[in-house]
C-alpha cells in the first residue's frame, strides 16, 4: 500500500460504490487465464490501494475524523498488522 495513492484516492470525486464496483472489475480480472504473475502483482497493489482508500473514507465520512488523521491512523493499523 502506498499513502500517496490512497490520499489521492480518497481526495478525487468518488465515493465507496466506485471503489465497490472496481475492485469487482479487478477481481474477476484475475480469473483471466491470460494473466502473468507481474500483472497479479500490479492488480493486487491496486486492490490493497483502493481497499485502504474504502477503510480511509470511512473514518472521514461516517466517524468525522479529519483527512491527514485518518490517513495517519490507518497507516498505523498497516504498520501494526505487519510487525505482528
Amino acid at each position: 500500500m502506498r499513502l500517496p495513492v490512497i490520499k489521492h484516492l480518497v481526495e478525487g470525486p468518488f465515493d465507496e460504490d466506485f471503489f465497490d464496483e472496481t475492485l469487482m472489475v479487478l477481481e474477476r480480472l484475475i480469473d483471466a487465464p491470460a494473466i502473468k504473475d507481474e500483472e497479479l502483482d500490479v492488480i493486487g497493489e491496486l486492490m490493497s490501494n483502493l481497499e485502504g482508500a474504502k477503510a480511509v473514507m470511512t473514518d472521514i465520512r461516517v466517524n468525522k475524523v479529519p483527512e491527514k488523521e485518518a490517513l495517519n491512523a490507518f497507516m498505523k493499523r498497516v504498520l501494526g498488522s505487519i510487525d505482528k
